[in-house]
């Protein structure tokens, strides 16, 4: 298994909305919320395509999943944006694993969320604070277009040791 690259979001936006999360039963109310916080916004109603949100919907809810079997509760979903993009970050308080991309599974084995990630946004990569693990994702205002890439690309490698940024989570 390959494992995502460590990197804090490319740029730190500002906050539009943040949920915790316990259990996978919220992930359905995490979407109607994130669908509704991007609406409400004018201004970043307007950058934001129907087709860039449909992809947010995906993305967060198979980071929110992954955070939530495999990670320790609770789980941290942050949306911020920029003049540039959009930034999707997913933490929980598991420090003791690292995010892995599911490079040799059979396709019907799951483990794909990562892969989905990276094939959907501009951008994916992962990094800890003091008491959390982000995976986090960008994805474009109006007018950016995103890269092309095969859900099963895997052309970013992890640094051996873990990215750490400031901050307590």
């Amino acid at each position: 298994m390959g494992q995502l690259r460590t990197s804090p979001p490319p740029l730190q936006g500002r906050e539009l909305h943040a949920w915790v999360l316990q259990s996978s039963t919220e992930l359905k109310a995490l979407r109607a919320a994130l669908h509704q916080t991007v609406h409400k916004h004018p201004s970043v109603a307007d950058q934001c395509t129907d087709h860039v949100l449909e992809q947010m919907l995906l993305v967060v809810t198979e980071l929110a999943s992954n955070a939530i079997k495999h990670g320790l509760p609770p789980t941290e979903v942050r949306l911020s944006c920029t003049d540039e993009q959009f930034i999707l970050d997913v933490a929980d308080h598991d420090l003791s694993s690292v995010p892995e991309l599911a490079d040799t599974r059979p396709v019907d084995a799951g483990g794909r969320g990562l892969k989905l990630a990276l094939s959907l946004s501009l951008d994916v990569g992962w990094y800890a604070t003091d008491s959390t693990k982000h995976v986090w994702a960008s994805f474009p205002i109006a007018g950016v277009t995103l890269p092309r890439r095969s859900l099963f690309q895997s052309s970013r490698v992890a640094a051996k040791r873990p990215y750490t940024w400031g901050g307590t989570g």
